[in-house]
């Protein structure tokens, strides 16, 4: 890849960043972050409430053995 390709590169991406990428507002980007974190901490309960129900599950089977 020679140096002119790599200028040209990154000016067009500097033209696509900054004329055809449309940013979101900080309202929306305050909204997109509350989403995503009431999901990823209903993942977390989740993931964590299989963790002990399989973990009992697995107690409770090494006992009869």
């Amino acid at each position: 890849m020679s140096k002119f390709s790599f200028v040209n590169y990154v000016k067009e991406s500097y033209t696509e960043l900054m004329h055809k990428v449309s940013w979101p507002s900080w309202s929306e980007l305050q909204s997109s972050a509350i989403v995503v974190s009431i999901a990823s901490l209903i993942i977390a309960l989740v993931v964590y409430l299989m963790d002990i129900s399989f973990r009992t599950l697995l107690e409770n089977f090494y006992k009869f053995f």
